[in-house]
């Protein structure tokens, strides 16, 4: 992979369980560095294009790379290029915040893991909470925890899979921040969401995933532009990426043009 070639990259990527169509060859690429949010309702196909990049399921079709590394013939190089943060924040509740980085960084055989878990918790502003029992963190702080173990080893590529599900407005807050942080340091960041804020406030480029098809992908300046200006008591009023996502995967008025896609 050269060195302006995409981080992630996948085309005609499809997947079935029985006769439900899941996903219907999606395309997509994410350039290294930036953030790319999948957007999406449930059930759109955003967790299942997540676990077929992680290796964690196999695609029935498609051209998939992570990090040059094919998804398909290279698991392993994969798997050592990437962290993946679920919706739930995968951390033991009884042992401190610092106590779960270094045990990470222990499992990774990596040097030094008390010094690596002091810089995490600095970084994502934990130090207060260093030697507290995880089991007394607000949402927020968890997430971030979360995060922070995930970059242990420092990969590239970061999945993060729905990361403000079930936090209250201020661990969104907190969580966004931490997610800038990442991409601001040379992170590639693929977010799944289906919030629109979060997408909006978040993201280089917003794909949005409907019944298993990206129907369009472009920056958020590029997505407003499928819908025209609407006129409201003479203001002409610019379309918010709420309205676009409503064109695409909502109902239009009778007569109306459905938006064209957007190249991806």
């Amino acid at each position: 992979m050269t060195a302006t070639e995409a981080a992630i990259r996948v085309r005609g990527l499809q997947k079935s369980y029985q006769d439900r169509h899941v996903l219907r060859g999606v395309d997509f690429d994410v350039e290294r560095g930036s953030i790319l949010a999948l957007l999406g309702s449930n059930g759109a196909g955003k967790t299942t294009v997540i676990r077929i990049l992680s290796t964690l399921l196999k695609a029935d079709a498609g051209e998939l790379g992570v990090n040059g590394f094919d998804v398909a013939t290279q698991a392993a190089q994969v798997r050592e290029s990437i962290s993946l943060t679920g919706q739930f924040a995968a951390v033991d509740e009884v042992l401190t915040g610092r106590e779960n980085l270094v045990l990470i960084a222990r499992l990774r055989h990596l040097g030094r893991p008390g010094a690596i878990a002091d810089e995490l918790l600095a970084r994502f502003g934990l130090v207060e909470a260093a030697a507290r029992p995880v089991s007394t963190y607000s949402g927020g702080m968890r997430r971030r925890l979360d995060i922070a173990m995930s970059l242990i080893g420092n990969p590239p590529v970061i999945f993060l899979d729905e990361p403000t599900t079930g936090l209250d407005p201020q661990g969104r807050l907190e969580v966004w921040q931490t997610i800038k942080q990442l991409a601001g340091q040379g992170t590639t960041v693929l977010l799944t969401t289906q919030y629109l804020d979060e997408a909006e406030l978040l993201a280089d480029r917003i794909a949005i995933l409907h019944e298993g098809t990206v129907l369009v992908n472009g920056t958020l300046a590029e997505l407003k532009k499928l819908l025209p200006p609407a006129t409201v008591e003479y203001v002409e009023k610019q379309p918010s990426l709420e309205d676009v996502f409503l064109s695409l995967v909502g109902g239009h008025p009778a007569g109306s043009d459905r938006p064209a896609r957007a190249d991806t």
